[in-house]
């Protein structure tokens, strides 16, 4: 199982960037996928997790701002981020849950996890 991030970067108060996971070695409908978050001198946070039937679930600093989707096609998921706000300067993380844990909201939960991304806010 191989998870892939990208799209981090660079970008002013108030803009958006997208990041995208792209997964090779599992199904995305059969297992739950979340995007997690680490910034500086603090704990790794779960941003949203996308459970293996679609529901999902967000952070409460990321709702209505940050939409979580993923295209079983092509195995990818994309975090579409709008309304950047300088807090949410971190490395971002994609993650994936094989056994359907009910934690969702734990790191620990995860199995298999993507290499980061850095997303820096400027204000």
């Amino acid at each position: 199982v191989q998870l892939q991030a990208s799209g981090g970067g660079l970008v002013q108060a108030g803009g958006s960037l997208r990041l995208s996971c792209a997964v090779s070695g599992l199904t995305l409908n059969r297992n739950t996928m979340a995007w997690f978050r680490q910034a500086p001198g603090k704990e790794r946070e779960l941003v949203v997790a996308i459970r293996w039937s679609g529901s999902t679930y967000y952070a409460d600093s990321v709702k209505g701002r940050f939409t979580a989707s993923r295209d079983n096609a092509k195995n990818t998921v994309h975090l579409h981020m709008n309304s950047l706000k300088p807090d949410d300067t971190a490395v971002y993380y994609c993650a994936a849950d094989i056994q359907r844990s009910v934690a969702i909201t734990t790191a620990t939960s995860y199995d298999f996890w993507g290499q980061g991304t850095q997303v820096t806010v400027s204000s």
